[in-house]
């Protein structure tokens, strides 16, 4: 069943990791995705094995005229755009006192700048179509925070602010706005933790990128009473320590 067919959709980052589990959800459904990315061969590569009319395009999420070509080459070739998701983004690792400011600025361009440069752009394109959806990828910290990470949780808590604040000014014109914070997911981006940084969850694992994916699929696709909220992927963690019922046993 093709949910999505006759839908265009820009997934940024795309290339690997979460972005490219997206994009075969998406095209999974009949949606014709524009993958975008920095990483050109990555991206060309995953396009070229979606089918129908689905392409890749370079795009620096955090460079205005780019955003501006990648929407006029995507409306030239498949027309308005009904779905965007906001997936690119970076981390830079390290206490506060020992990363320099152009880390810290590189890191909110793309995570939180990149994403308002995206929805500000794709926006015109959404009231062409009638409609659709924006889907922003924070992050569980973008609802907690983490030693370490100040720059990332920095913009992923502001992503999750602007996306409310979109969700507001785009509903008129029948567009959904909402964010989705996975926890710890089995990427690039993870790919030095242990299992042992899981072990205290409720679901004790990495999640995989196909689980954040079906989440995004569902906001898409189902979640049609839905804006400016939150959806977590994070194997509980969020629900606290686990709980010892029989402590005898």
């Amino acid at each position: 069943m093709e949910r999505l067919s006759e839908q265009v959709a820009i997934v940024t980052g795309g290339a690997g990791g979460i972005g490219a589990a997206v994009s075969r959800a998406l095209a999974a459904e009949g949606a014709s995705v524009v993958v975008t990315d920095i990483r050109d061969t990555e991206g060309a590569d995953l396009a070229a094995g979606l089918g129908g009319r689905s392409r890749y395009l370079h795009l620096d999420v955090s460079r205005e005229d780019d955003w501006q070509r990648a929407l006029a080459e995507t409306e030239r070739d498949l027309g308005p755009v009904s779905v965007l998701v906001n997936n690119a983004g970076i981390v830079d690792w390290g206490p506060m006192e020992e990363q320099s400011p152009e880390a810290f600025r590189r890191v909110v361009d793309v995570n939180l700048t990149g994403a308002w440069l995206g929805m500000r752009a794709v926006a015109p394109s959404l009231r062409r179509a009638g409609g659709g959806v924006i889907v922003n990828m924070s992050s569980l910290a973008g609802l907690t925070a983490y030693a370490g990470v100040g720059a990332y949780a920095a913009g992923k808590w502001g992503l999750r602010g602007l996306t409310k604040v979109a969700a507001l000014e785009l509903a008129p014109d029948r567009v959904r706005v909402c964010s989705v914070h996975p926890g710890a997911i089995r990427t690039p981006m993870t790919a030095g933790f242990g299992d042992a940084y899981t072990a205290g969850q409720p679901i004790p694992r990495f999640g995989e990128p196909e689980e954040v994916a079906r989440m995004v699929l569902f906001i898409v696709a189902e979640a049609t009473f839905s804006t400016g909220c939150e959806f977590v992927v994070d194997g509980g963690i969020l629900a606290g320590a686990p709980t010892v019922l029989n402590p005898d046993e």
